[in-house]
């Protein structure tokens, strides 16, 4: 069917349209895939505690492999989410790292100066703090465990107070999280590689030689990237290095500058459209004039070269890891079985102590201490329109560290379940605290601007 401004609507898609578009308005929107985080987690924990307890461990363990004559790879369900779904989550994060050192917050020396310097001592002081109550054995690896932020949950947070804070703080929040997850990615590639096998490690060198190559070279088709970032990962995988910073390594080599400037795409669409408007007259169906599918292909390939190719990814692939990939890392990953008799011991721990103190304390007093410092010294400004007790309530909300904390938990404690148990209750009672007690901060001082 046809309406009278010439578009055509299938018979059911005017209704469909009214049912789908306030629930593409929601998934859109930046809360929307912090409260399916949350709601996956807490889904977790209720199947870990429930009947389904059983069914939910022999679906983590449920052996998953990929034959191909005398080369095969084996690993559990749970092990194919941590180390091959979550390089997409890696993918996109390094997406966002690579756009905001070029032209985003962290292009600017002085822009970047207060949420870099912030983000490092929210690291160190939380590392810290978690190392003076675990100095020694097994317990000690876990001192990376509270030096991530969640910028899902916790930008999601600072959104819902959008009317009541400065956009500044929002983007202060967003830079010093980019900058944490930068962090966190170097010291997964530093300090949580058990042994290295330098052939396997060699032609992951090759492979990323090669990539580079593709960007030096022009290639601004995103195919080429993929498949040789697929052997990268799994040549990570050998070499002992984890296997998800391929897809950090891989989103750093995509290109970022389009083959079209905007002045120029411009002159090239209205030659396309003049080319398109004079095959009208020949003949107006698009399904049996060739020379207008040819022009409309032409618009379609002009304006993917208008974008770059960095920008396209991160849009394509931002919904999709936030609604599916986070998610189904929580619910593999936020399942811990809450043992009652045992409780008073789990909550004495002091790999818990350590990862609630490190994310709730440290967080905080890392943040406002290296501010502090930065802004006496003048090495660095206030975003505009805010004010330091607002940093001090984004330093609260930086304690919720969920994602990026849990799989530092499960690389810090492999063989060790008791210690994973242990970090993951310290990180849920942490985040719990960071987020009400940021939240009813920012809420207070939204008045403010001293």
């Amino acid at each position: 069917m046809t309406d009278r401004t010439g578009v055509h609507y299938a018979p059911l898609e005017r209704q469909f349209g009214r049912i789908l578009t306030p629930f593409e308005e929601f998934i859109h929107r930046q809360t929307a895939s912090g409260f399916l985080l949350m709601a996956a987690a807490v889904l977790a924990l209720i199947i870990a505690n429930s009947a389904l307890a059983p069914a939910y461990e022999h679906m983590l363990h449920l052996p998953v492999g990929l034959t191909l004559g005398n080369w095969s790879i084996n690993y559990s369900l749970h092990h194919w989410v941590n180390d091959g779904l979550m390089a997409l989550f890696f993918f996109v994060v390094g997406l966002e790292l690579k756009r905001e050192i070029l032209v985003g917050e962290l292009a600017s020396l002085r822009r970047a100066a207060l949420p870099v310097i912030a983000a490092l001592g929210g690291m160190l002081i939380p590392a810290f703090i978690y190392y003076l109550i675990n100095p020694a054995g097994t317990a000690a690896h876990g001192w990376a465990i509270p030096m991530a932020t969640d910028i899902a949950f916790a930008v999601g947070a600072l959104v819902i107070l959008a009317a009541r804070v400065p956009k500044a703080l929002i983007t202060f929040l967003v830079a010093l999280a980019i900058a944490d997850d930068l962090g966190a990615v170097l010291v997964i590639a530093i300090f949580y590689t058990d042994k290295i096998v330098l052939e396997a490690l060699l032609a992951a060198a090759g492979i990323i030689v090669l990539l580079i190559g593709l960007n030096l070279g022009g290639v601004r088709r995103i195919l080429p990237y993929f498949l040789l970032a697929v052997p990268l990962w799994y040549a990570l995988l050998l070499s002992g290095v984890h296997p998800t910073l391929a897809g950090v390594i891989g989103a750093f080599t995509i290109p970022a500058w389009p083959r079209y400037e905007p002045k120029y795409f411009t002159q090239r669409n209205r030659e396309l459209l003049a080319q398109f408007e004079a095959s009208l007259e020949a003949d107006p169906n698009i399904v049996t004039n060739d020379a207008l599918r040819a022009a409309v292909h032409s618009i379609e390939r002009a304006t993917q070269k208008v974008m770059a190719p960095l920008q396209r990814l991160e849009h394509i692939w931002h919904l999709p890891v936030a609604f599916l990939v986070i998610p189904i890392f929580a619910l593999f990953n936020a399942g811990i079985h809450l043992d009652f008799s045992n409780m008073g011991a789990t909550l004495s721990s002091p790999v818990l102590i350590g990862v609630a103190a490190g994310l709730v304390l440290g967080k905080f007093i890392g943040i406002v201490l290296f501010c502090g410092i930065a802004l006496k010294l003048k090495i660095a400004a206030l975003p505009e329109g805010t004010s330091f007790s607002q940093i001090a309530g984004v330093a609260l909300l930086a304690g919720i560290g969920f994602t990026m904390s849990i799989f530092i938990a499960q690389l810090a404690f492999p063989n060790n379940p008791e210690l994973v148990l242990q970090a993951k209750m310290g990180i849920f009672i942490a985040s719990l605290i960071s987020g009400l007690s940021g939240f009813a901060w920012l809420w207070i001082a939204g008045g403010k601007r001293s």
